[in-house]
């Protein structure tokens, strides 16, 4: 483990190789899980404001279900989170060519809005959880995402590397800057 400021990083997020590979995955991770993507307490009113811009980019069984349960909604374990299709698929996803792809991602690229995603989704897999007196940061290692852990080893690609823009949309640059030097440090020691 490694201490940044206030947050306890998992090693594995500096050893790790990832790299997402979407022609192999097809977007499993907008489907597979018994739950929406996390949501930050914030985030909930963000998809609220956000949605009508969001709404054109959706298929019609994502738009039934947030029209249905809302633009967010809180699972079996109390937590804040995207409403499901079904009990399946997030309700912000499409469907293109087979891959399933952000809805909310899509209306960011093209100058919709100015929220590229939630901000579990865009750190996938890192999880993060905060406990009272710091942020647990872990990669989890799912196995829907074998395919860029192969890519990611074949094209040298560590965890924190690969998630460079949403580590830094969470923690900041300074974090990530301490990050790159532990980084540094660890490969020179060897450890």
């Amino acid at each position: 483990m490694l201490r940044i400021d206030d947050t306890i990083i998992s090693r594995d997020l500096l050893e790790k190789k990832f790299k997402c590979n979407l022609k192999k995955c097809r977007g499993t991770c907008c489907v597979y899980g018994d739950s929406g993507a996390p949501l930050e307490e914030e985030e909930v009113q963000i998809l609220e404001d956000i949605y009508p811009f969001v709404k054109p980019y959706m298929r019609q069984e994502g738009i039934e279900a947030v029209e249905k349960i809302g633009t967010s909604m809180t699972d079996k374990d109390g937590d804040l989170v995207t409403p499901l299709i079904d009990g399946k698929e997030c309700a912000y996803t499409q469907l293109i060519n087979g891959i399933y792809l952000c809805a909310i991602e899509a209306a960011f690229m093209d100058g919709k809005i100015k929220f590229p995603k939630p901000i579990s989704c865009h750190l996938f897999p890192v999880r993060t959880k905060k406990f009272t007196d710091f942020t647990a940061v872990n990669y989890e290692q799912w196995s829907i995402c074998r395919d860029a852990r192969k890519l990611g080893e074949e094209e040298n690609v560590e965890v924190w590397v690969f998630l460079k823009e949403p580590l830094i949309r969470k923690f900041g640059k300074e974090w990530y800057k301490q990050l790159e030097i532990a980084a540094r440090e660890l490969k020179k020691q060897n450890i």
